[in-house]
Formats: C-alpha cells, structure tokens, sequence
C-alpha cells in the first residue's frame, strides 16, 4: 500500500471513531512522531510478540 493510500485508509478510521478517544489517538501520534527507527522497530517488534503470543501470555497471566 502506498503511503497517500495509507493516509487516507487512516482518515477513514479516524472518522469512524468516537471524539471521545481522538485526543488519545492525537497524543500517541505525537509521542511516536520523534522515535528513531529503532525505536519504532522495537515497537513493531513488541507489537508482534504479543500478537503471535496472546494466549501464552493470557495463560502466563493467570
């Protein structure tokens, strides 16, 4: 997906989600903006983990 198709297919979520967590949504955009790509790349990569290991992590969690 090019980045102008990105952009837009996040406009449309956006518009689709209640005002009351846009300011949430604003601040993290913020807070991501100024990350080096390591730091976005430990982010996704975290991202990942739990993704792929949400029921071990639900189970370790018990």
């Amino acid at each position: 997906m090019s980045g102008q198709e990105l952009k837009t297919e996040i406009q449309h979520v956006l518009d689709e989600m209640p005002e009351e967590i846009l300011e949430d949504i604003l601040e993290y955009m913020k807070s991501i903006r100024n990350l080096s790509h390591h730091e976005i790349q430990i982010s996704s990569d975290l991202k990942k983990i739990f993704k792929e290991d949400r029921e071990l992590l639900q189970r370790l969690a018990r």
